[in-house]
């Protein structure tokens, strides 16, 4: 085992805890269970895997993850961010246990490469391999964005590197799952992207090349100064295509077409007419204030 801590995020995941907490007991040191008082037998399951389990209320993905960074006892170097429904596979697991000893004092954290398992099947394709995101950083040294939706972890006082074995995301839920979790996602990237329109919340401009991905940084800047200010029927459209015919989308087979009809254009359109919907609501208030009220009020969010 290394110097690490593993932080997961549940709700309701006894279908995916084993498999997490199982693919990281190789490595792992410590391993907190930040759970929103799940009602099946998540708790139960990580407890009797090792985990401390810690409880607390749900307000967002960053929010409840600061939390847990806040009040969880870590005593490792290293910090690790993993989902419920995500495995590290035993290569990554392996590149974990021989590299991060030995990083000298320059390196504040470690970027990852997810891979995507979407009805059984890995999307290769439509630029979905590999996402390089930073997963792993030095106690005290990286933080989580204040952000609904899309949030990354940052890191200060080193550079990140990347390691080469990936992980993956394969939640195991049917399609019903699948489209409930991004409406809900749509409606919170909705108000991110009114919240920078009309500059309702303070901005977190943190996330750049040298503090996290630079593929991270890349497409952040990609989506909030051109994709955003597009008309989202064309953008959506025009994401789409580039997606399953320029990125070579429809070398996914079936299950990926399934997949990049809805990531890559059902939801993207989803989020633009959800921005539509709520802008025609807010626009004409005067204030700031008046208008982050509305939001709550019409999204449900304790903005």
């Amino acid at each position: 085992m290394v110097s690490l801590a593993v932080l997961i995020l549940t709700f309701n995941e006894e279908r995916h805890i084993a498999r997490a907490l199982k693919s990281v007991a190789p490595f792992a040191s410590e391993v907190f269970v930040i759970d929103c008082f799940s009602t099946d037998r998540t708790v139960e399951i990580a407890r009797s895997l090792g985990a401390t389990v810690l409880f607390n209320s749900w307000t967002s993905h960053s929010r409840q993850f600061r939390w847990g960074l806040d009040n969880a006892p870590i005593a490792a170097d290293w910090i690790m961010r993993l989902d419920a429904d995500e495995v590290v596979e035993p290569q990554l697991a392996a590149e974990i246990a021989r590299k991060l000893p030995a990083l000298g004092p320059d390196i504040a954290g470690i970027n990852l490469r997810r891979r995507h398992i979407f009805l059984g099947r890995w999307i290769r394709y439509g630029g979905r391999y590999p996402l390089i995101l930073t997963r792993i950083w030095r106690r005290g040294q990286g933080r989580i964005e204040d952000r609904w939706m899309d949030e990354h972890i940052v890191v200060t006082g080193g550079r990140p590197v990347l390691f080469e074995a990936p992980f993956s995301d394969h939640n195991l839920n049917d399609l019903s799952f699948f489209t409930s979790k991004h409406n809900s996602y749509a409606t919170r990237e909705a108000v991110d992207v009114l919240g920078r329109r009309y500059g309702l919340f303070l901005e977190d401009r943190s996330l750049s090349r040298e503090a996290s991905s630079r593929q991270a940084s890349v497409k952040r800047f990609i989506k909030e100064y051109i994709y955003n200010w597009l008309p989202f029927p064309i953008a959506a459209l025009g994401y789409f295509l580039f997606r399953y015919i320029g990125q070579l989308g429809f070398l996914d087979g079936r299950e990926g077409l399934i997949y990049h009809v809805l990531q890559g254009c059902w939801y993207r359109f989803l989020v633009g007419a959800k921005v539509m919907e709520l802008d025609r609501s807010i626009r004409s208030l005067a204030t700031p204030e008046e208008k982050r009220t509305a939001l709550a009020r019409l999204t449900g969010l304790p903005l």
